[in-house]
């Protein structure tokens, strides 16, 4: 662009020392130095001059260590001028309050006129910061201003951006250059004679200007002398001042009046509002939430999503009313209020009038400070019954807090306030330290917290005071009207800890009133004092930065990359197309985001007090290598990748991204083998296809092996099985396991969490164990018993006994004594529950703790199964807690396979029953699989925690076959190289290692329930005493007993030689009757243990006829 001699941007460069200075260079006071002087560009010229000292070597440390001032430090290595020191008349000062051009002052080094033979370090030095800064003159808006009648270009019009103090003008050609940072801008060009046009919502983006002309109407004077405006200009002219509707009926509302008024306005505004509900109380009652938005029912990429929630103790109900309200406003003054109809045109407004409706309706009115319907129908409090970062929360969730938890889930939310009454403060994270002291307890985002805080008290008058409720509480005193939660008292198990630590919600807890049930006279009161403020606090969505992650190939959001900012330990994650909201306080901040199988991509981003700055990031592709192979995962990308998938809501955004084309059906056996062919013949580098013996009719029983390398052994990997169809007359399992087996490899090198789970993890998936019985079981008999045995009518789960089992039973005994098994997942049918070891009656099962705890991770990730309600009426079992029961509790019996797995294959395994009809009709498959899909990936997470470690000697070699007892009494074993893996439940528990041969080791260990495995060392060493007594003694002692015996037993046979010939007949036919004898005894002791070692997987990715076919070629 032509700028006519008219700069934009500009440096100029001194010496005396190594700093970037900014405007303004003096202040009004004119204060030596120390005295900070802001223009209407701070932020701008702060990352202007920050642009330049960060790709400085020297500069960026701030301490440019100069002789003559050794104690000068500058933070970032930039300073504003007159706080450095106050310099009237500068140059930078002028550019930018009488030219269009920011300035920026550099001191390039400590000497102010180095020798020649420094000039090349200085050039190298400053080479990068230079040409860095010249390229920030193509950030911002630029265009043309032109007449529109004449089309002639218009000079010296002022360019206006709405919220920032300083204009500047058009060029000789009607030019204009405005530098800016990504943001969204209200920018209005303003000329003498013509109408001022505004553009409203004006994207900057990063790196590159945003094109923006204007086209300005001339104003036309008549007769009488008035103005009028041509209708083809869109002239920026004073509104009317507009009154906003005020709610008209306050009352207390209670559960069919809410619900009525709910539906109402849901009806009467359905563009804008839209009522659903997220689940039900104890008593049945629904959780309702209204959601308003200008789209309500979906997620709009780059909008917000923001939520208020009310009533969760039912006896305070100032914020369910308020709620109400505020629906009632909302409806009513879109399209007219420019406010309202903003906020609900750029947010999703989620709005949650009770959480605790049974608590509400036992509550009364009146009520000060009392108790009752505080608590939910089972007592429990719900601000309580959350998990918590410091203790284990002992009472059983509770189905509300389960549904907001899922519903949280769900949803990107950015915001949110739970309102309660009881006092007058906004309370904010964290709610509890780990001493259960009442004392402040810090977030990361402290700073943030206490900003959106801030937003709220200051627009409620009585609020803002801090001196809540002197009646009652005269020692209360909230500074500003809010506090840390901690600070004030402790709350271990709140809502808003868990929002924030578990998704990327900010939530702050409200306290609206001293009464926590008012009566209904003093509603408008309460109205009147807290509309300002709930209009303040939801404005504050739209603060920090906001943008989206995409791929730089071919633009598609990035879902669940992770958004993080340097000295702020904590991240956020992206929504499934790949946009993010990010809450800060104004400054600068230097931002990563970063996603598994991608180059993460940092900047500098300048965050303002009133508005969202737009950063994008486009992420390049980490290649695969030519096999196809994932890249070599590190041990730290492992642990935060588990990390990621399990908190916030990563796993749920790694469903939405590995959806793949699917057309459910049940294949019947010839089928099922050819599609497990298939997926071996497509994805040859991840698959091997096991044969793992035959049915009692002769079909193989194939098992698919999916992981990076899955023709080598690789004992330091976790191994996990997926086993369905031990019941032909339930098939659910094995369709399921077959989409689960494509999904796997479908996404293998394209969904990165997908790729690198694999990459880590050795998948065994035995989608048919009957496969007879299949094969004669009845699509839609929800409780037909025909198929449910194999071909000889034995129930194959009371099979795994020795020699005399099923072959389909000693075929996956053989597999279970494979050993090496972290984790096995069984699919069944007829029930909607998660049953752990034992099947057979048991008074105690040891390590019940963790075999509860892997049922219970797949139950909560299932949508139905947590909630305990089976709704199947063929088993007499209605309400089973969080889903989860010991197997014998269901049906108590022998020879099962999971108890045959715990106990000989020392792998603890579940089974999942995936509903009440154990054959649906084929439409229903897809629905099912929908609602196991991330219970399913949950498992391949959680095969990855717990304990794991190699187990040596001193000179460092491998002990195989060592036993590690887990808490003194579970045991696994360790394998090829040592290596061993146990999955425990979050806790502390003892590990044990024992050796023949070696001194036994102790550890304890820390178990998260959302880190990946700890890893342990143990060394043994040599154990030299032998019976208690040293290894030199028993070893001479045992010399000379063995010489005696050797003398003994040669005057025996001597003796015996000389008897006579023919007894040696007999005795020798004795002695081969009796061997025969001790060997069945043997191998019936062994069970299938000759099986295993007679043979080893068969390997059957060619077929018979393939192989033909290749001979053929």
């Amino acid at each position: 662009m032509k700028v006519s001699g008219v700069f934009v941007l500009s440096g100029n460069l001194h010496g005396g020392t190594v700093v970037a200075s900014y405007p303004f260079d003096d202040s009004a006071s004119h204060q030596r130095q120390g005295q900070y002087s802001q223009s209407a560009d701070d932020i701008l010229f702060r990352f202007l001059a920050l642009t330049y000292s960060q790709n400085h070597p020297v500069m960026k440390t701030g301490q440019p260590n100069c002789p003559d001032a050794m104690d000068e430090t500058f933070k970032d290595g930039i300073t504003n001028g007159a706080q450095w020191y106050d310099v009237p008349g500068g140059m930078q000062d002028y550019n930018y309050l009488f030219g269009n051009c920011l300035e920026i002052t550099v001191e390039l080094s400590c000497c102010k006129y180095p020798f020649a033979s420094e000039l090349h370090k200085e050039w190298n030095m400053n080479r990068e910061s230079l040409l860095t800064y010249m390229e920030k003159i193509h950030i911002g808006a630029r265009g043309y201003v032109k007449d529109n009648i004449s089309g002639a270009a218009l000079t010296n019009v002022s360019i206006v951006v709405e919220g920032i103090r300083h204009n500047l003008t058009t060029g000789k050609y009607g030019e204009y250059y405005r530098l800016l940072l990504p943001g969204t801008y209200n920018i209005t060009a303003v000329a003498p004679g013509y109408a001022p046009m505004t553009v409203h919502g004006v994207q900057v983006m990063e790196g590159k200007a945003t094109e923006l002309n204007f086209t300005l109407t001339p104003l036309v004077t008549d007769t009488a002398g008035s103005i009028t405006v041509s209708t083809s200009s869109t002239p920026s002219l004073p509104l009317p001042e507009h009154h906003a509707i005020q709610p008209q009926e306050f009352r207390h509302h209670n559960y069919a009046d809410m619900e009525l008024f709910l539906r109402k306005y849901s009806s009467e505004f359905p563009s804008i509002a839209h009522l659903i509900s997220i689940g039900s109380s104890v008593e049945g009652r629904e959780l309702y939430v209204m959601v308003i938005s200008d789209s309500p029912m979906v997620h709009e990429h780059g909008e917000p999503e923001f939520k208020y929630v009310a009533n969760m103790h039912g006896n305070e109900v100032v914020g369910r009313e308020l709620l109400l309200n505020l629906i009632e406003y909302l409806c009513r003054n879109y399209g007219t209020d420019p406010e309202v109809t903003e906020l609900v045109n750029n947010t999703r407004i989620h709005i949650m009038p009770s959480m605790n409706p049974d608590g509400y309706e036992v509550a009364t009115e009146g009520d000060v400070k009392g108790y009752k319907g505080r608590n939910n129908s089972n007592n429990f409090d719900l601000n309580r019954n959350f998990p918590d970062q410091f203790i284990t929360i002992t009472e059983p969730r509770q189905p509300e807090t389960i549904a907001v938890m899922n519903w949280l889930k769900s949803t990107p939310f950015v915001l949110s306030a739970n309102l309660h009454g009881g006092s007058l403060v906004v309370n904010y994270p964290y709610d509890d330290d780990k001493d259960g002291l009442n004392k402040y307890s810090q977030s990361p985002d402290d700073k943030v917290f206490q900003q959106v805080s801030r937003a709220y008290s200051q627009e409620n008058p009585l609020m803002h005071n801090g001196r809540p409720c002197e009646d009652l509480y005269p020692s209360e005193n909230f500074k500003d009207g809010i506090t840390n939660g901690a600070s004030w008292y402790n709350v271990p198990g709140g809502m808003q800890d868990w929002n924030y630590l578990n998704t990327n919600c900010f939530e702050v807890t409200i306290e609206l009133g001293c009464v926590k049930y008012p009566l209904a006279k003093d509603l408008p009161d309460y109205w009147e004092h807290n509309r300002r403020a709930l209009l303040q606090f939801l404005h504050q969505v739209h603060t920090g930065v906001k943008g989206t992650v995409s791929d730089s190939s071919d633009g598609t959001g990035i879902p669940n990359a992770t958004i993080s900012v340097a000295e702020i330990d904590h991240n956020i994650t992206t929504a499934h197309t790949g946009d993010y909201w990010r809450l800060l306080t104004p400054g600068i901040y230097y931002i990563t985001a970063s996603a598994h199988g991608y180059a993460p991509v940092a900047t500098y981003a300048p965050v303002s007090e009133d508005k969202v700055v737009v950063v994008d990031f486009r992420l390049e592709r980490l290649h695969s290598d030519t096999n196809g192979q994932a890249p070599p995962l590190s041990e730290k990308e492992l642990r935060d990748l588990i990390k990621d998938l399990s908190l916030g809501q990563g796993l749920d955004e790694l469903v939405k991204s590995s959806a793949t084309e699917n057309n459910f059906r049940y294949r019947p056996y010839k089928e099922l083998s050819e599609f497990l062919r298939g997926l071996t013949l497509n994805f040859p580098n991840i698959t091997l296809l096991h044969s793992l013996g035959q049915s009692a009719e002769y079909r193989t029983i194939l098992a698919l092996e999916i992981s990076n390398k899955p023709r080598e052994s690789e004992p330091s990997k976790p191994k996990i099985r997926f086993v369905a169809g031990i019941h032909g007359n339930a098939p659910v399992g094995t369709e399921l396991l077959l989409e689960f087996a494509a999904l796997l490899c479908i996404n293998y090198g394209k969904n990165p969490a997908i790729t690198r789970v694999s990459f880590r993890t050795r998948i065994f998936i035995i989608p048919s164990i009957n496969p007879d019985g299949r094969e004669r079981a009845v699509e839609k008999q929800c409780n037909s018993t025909k198929g449910f045995a194999n071909i000889n009518g034995i129930d194959l789960d009371t099979d795994f006994f020795g020699m005399l089992s099923q072959p389909e039973t000693r075929a996956m005994m053989d597999l279970i004594l494979d050993k090496g098994y972290t984790l096995s997942v069984a699919l069944d049918g007829g029930f909607l529950v998660v049953t752990y070891p034992y099947d057979k009656p048991v008074q105690s099962v040891e390590n019940e703790g963790t075999l509860k705890y892997l049922a219970g991770v797949y139950a909560s990730n299932h949508p139905k199964m947590h909630l305990g309600v089976t709704g199947c009426s063929n088993n007499g079992q209605s309400n089973i807690p969080d889903g989860v029961m010991r197997a014998a509790e269901r049906k108590s019996h022998m020879g099962s396979m999971k108890d045959f797995s715990m106990d000989f294959g020392h792998c603890p395994e579940i089974t999942v029953y995936t509903g009440c009809c154990l054959f649906p009709p084929a439409d229903q498959l897809a629905t099912i699989w929908a609602e196991n899909k991330k219970a399913l990936l949950s498992m391949l997470v959680e095969v990855h925690k717990g304990v794991r470690g190699v187990v040596t000697d001193k000179s460092g070699k491998p002990v195989v076959g060592a036993i590690i007892v887990l808490n003194g009494g579970v045991r696994v074993f360790t394998q090829e190289g040592g290596f061993f893996h146990a999955l425990l439940a979050p806790g502390i528990h003892n590990i044990e290692a024992v050796a023949d041969g070696y001194q036994e080791q102790r550890q304890e260990v820390v178990v998260s329930n959302y880190e990946a495995a700890t890893s342990i060392a143990i060394v043994l060493d040599m154990d030299n005493n032998i019976f208690g007594l040293p290894r030199e003694f028993v070893v001479a002692s045992a010399a000379a007993s063995m010489t005696a015996l050797v003398v003994t037993a040669c005057i025996i046979w001597c003796v015996c030689a000389a008897k006579s010939n023919h007894q040696k007949d007999g005795f020798h036919r004795l002695r081969q009757h009796r061997d025969e004898y001790d060997d069945e005894i043997r191998l019936a002791s062994m069970g299938s243990k000759k099986s295993l070692l007679a043979h080893e997987f068969q390997d059957e990715s060619e077929s018979d006829e393939e192989t033909l076919y290749a001979n053929k070629i």
